[in-house]
């Protein structure tokens, strides 16, 4: 009996070289800068509201154990007659003096960021203080496109985490029709210096449409003189397409066919 020789070894698949591909904006964008003048009235502005309305994390503060220290017997709990099971208490989470307060506003890099994409926010403030510096930059843009005011305060967080309760605020915003803080948005607004973003325009609406409708007229005598060179021009015409030969990729891994199992004859 004679068994079938077994067939060559697979090659050796290479493995690909690993490409990481990155995109990078042409535009550099930046923060307009604030007037010292404009800062000191900012930050003055936002303690006096602050303090005036007492936000403020509140953080409690677990039991401390002491380590080794048993308790003794007469120390230990009764047991329950009803033979209840008494669960420890769970540690309350911190929370904020006025929670309808706290939900006007907007604290942090990722609170400020979904508010602007949400378009809930009516003006955002930056701290300079953040590290790396391109953390804020994307705020920027979404600003811009929402029409909403926004400019790097310098020492905003070092003025506003203590009156808060936090470590730092890098970032704040406020939301649209808060009444609280209604009067503060009016008043910084107009203090806040416009922001230029290189791919956004910044003309007014009439120069817009002036540029439009120049550009259209344009195409339009662009498109007529294309249309008057083809007509002057003899006509083209068009051979089907014929293909020769389809030449397979070299590149692609074939796998390799399963051979079915060869019957062996035995002789009677």
């Amino acid at each position: 009996m004679s068994t079938p020789g077994k067939g060559a070894t697979k090659k050796e698949k290479k493995k690909p070289i690993p490409v990481k591909t990155s995109l990078n904006s042409p535009y550099s964008t930046h923060w307009s800068p604030l007037e010292r003048e404009h800062k000191h009235f900012i930050l003055n502005t936002l303690k006096g509201k602050l303090s005036a309305v007492g936000l403020q994390k509140q953080r409690s503060r677990g039991r401390s154990r002491k380590k080794g220290s048993k308790p003794t017997e007469d120390q230990k709990p009764a047991p329950d007659p009803a033979g209840r099971v008494q669960t420890p208490s769970k540690p309350t989470e911190p929370c904020w003096t006025n929670p309808a307060v706290r939900k006007q506003l907007a604290v942090g890099i990722n609170e400020v960021t979904k508010g602007l994409e949400r378009n809930e926010l009516s003006l955002v403030l930056v701290c300079n203080s953040v590290r790396p510096a391109h953390m804020t930059c994307h705020l920027i843009p979404l600003s811009k496109t929402r029409s909403v005011p926004a400019c790097q305060v310098p020492s905003l967080s070092e003025s506003l985490a203590g009156l808060l309760g936090l470590k730092c605020v890098l970032a704040l915003g406020f939301r649209r029709g808060a009444e609280v803080f209604e009067e503060v948005v009016r008043a910084i607004t107009p203090v806040v210096p416009p922001l230029r973003v290189a791919w956004i325009p910044t003309d007014s609406t009439a120069k817009a449409e002036e540029k439009l409708a120049d550009t259209l007229k344009g195409q339009k005598r662009k498109l007529e003189d294309m249309s008057d060179e083809a007509t002057g021009a003899s006509p083209l015409n068009l051979q089907p397409l014929k293909v020769k030969k389809i030449i397979p990729n070299p590149t692609k891994i074939k796998k390799p066919k399963k051979k079915g199992k060869q019957k062996c004859l035995s002789s009677v």
